[in-house]
């Protein structure tokens, strides 16, 4: 009903005392101004200007408006101003998450370029598994959403309307077997999968653990699993005390190492796909869109040459 501008032609008319005056001070004309009130009046159903010879006098109502239009249109000047901010990225805030193997590999190096970029720039980040986050992204809980699939299923898993979601892949990570260095094996070239069915397996989070579960019953047997971690620091311990074999991709690889863990391409090769996963409406935020863009930035760094060996340890376990 009751306009911003109709708000300062009521303050400027207290101000000024005639509709000639306030017309001057705020750059109209005073006919301008005279509509301006009438339409103001027709809205409020009543009297707001008194007029007298050639000044104006507010009305109670008139004044009740003048008064209050200060501090209505100081916090409509804050919020436009915080709007422009967010639009022109001097500010903005940005929930992230993200699995762990991206958390240490993606994510770092994307919060740099951020900041780096738009120092004014929030970002908030929590680890989740992609059924979570995808959940979270739906409820509004976070803007970002760092996910992964393997072949032959969706980043959702059939848990959630793709349509609602719009999806950015980053990049394709291949997984690898992990075995003891004097595991009868670790010399082959590439290992098909049915060659350790005898072998106890560590695994991890649930997705991962039906991919194995998945890739196993392909290759004719059930594995035996042993140990259950979703930290693959421990995996790396648990195969190099020969303890199991493992499934760890290339984007895990490359930050975690150890001298006792060969890293081997399998047969048949199994890959995953990760993405980045937002909506249509977050995806046109300035906040959320700088971040997409770090994060594909971050992942074109991710070198996917394939390796049978791991390199050199950068440290030990």
């Amino acid at each position: 009903m009751i306009d911003a501008a109709g708000l300062r032609v009521m303050r400027a008319i207290a101000d000024e005392g005639s509709f000639t005056a306030a017309a001057a001070s705020l750059g109209y004309t005073q006919p301008a101004i005279s509509q301006m009130v009438r339409r103001l009046e027709q809205r409020t159903g009543t009297v707001l200007v008194e007029r007298i010879g050639r000044n104006v006098r507010l009305t109670e109502a008139g004044l009740v408006l003048a008064r209050h239009a200060g501090p209505v249109l100081a916090a409509l000047d804050a919020a436009e101003e915080e709007v422009a901010a967010i639009a022109g990225l001097r500010s903005g805030r940005v929930r992230l998450m993200a699995f762990p193997s991206a958390s240490a590999t993606l994510v770092p190096r994307a919060l740099s370029l951020v900041k780096q970029r738009f120092p004014d720039v929030s970002i908030t980040f929590t680890e989740a598994e992609p059924p979570e986050s995808l959940a979270a992204l739906k409820a509004g809980e976070c803007d970002l959403a760092i996910a992964f699939a393997y072949e032959g299923t969706d980043v959702a898993r059939g848990e959630e309307d793709l349509d609602a979601f719009e999806i950015t892949p980053l990049l394709d990570d291949e997984v690898r077997l992990a075995v003891p260095r004097q595991h009868a094996v670790a010399e082959q070239g590439t290992v098909h999968l049915g060659d350790l069915a005898a072998d106890p397996w560590i695994a991890g989070c649930p997705r991962c653990r039906g991919h194995l579960v998945q890739l196993a019953d392909a290759a004719g047997f059930r594995p035996d699993v042993a140990y259950e971690t979703e930290d693959y620091v421990a995996v790396m311990g648990l195969v190099s005390e020969g303890l199991g074999v493992a499934l760890i991709p290339d984007l895990i690889l490359r930050t975690v190492h150890h001298s006792d863990v060969v890293a081997l391409p399998m047969e048949p090769a199994s890959r995953r796909t990760i993405t980045a996963v937002t909506t249509p409406d977050l995806g046109r935020v300035p906040a959320v869109r700088a971040t997409l863009d770090a994060l594909i930035e971050s992942a074109s760094s991710q070198s996917t040459a394939p390796t049978t060996r791991l390199p050199e340890p950068t440290f030990s376990i």
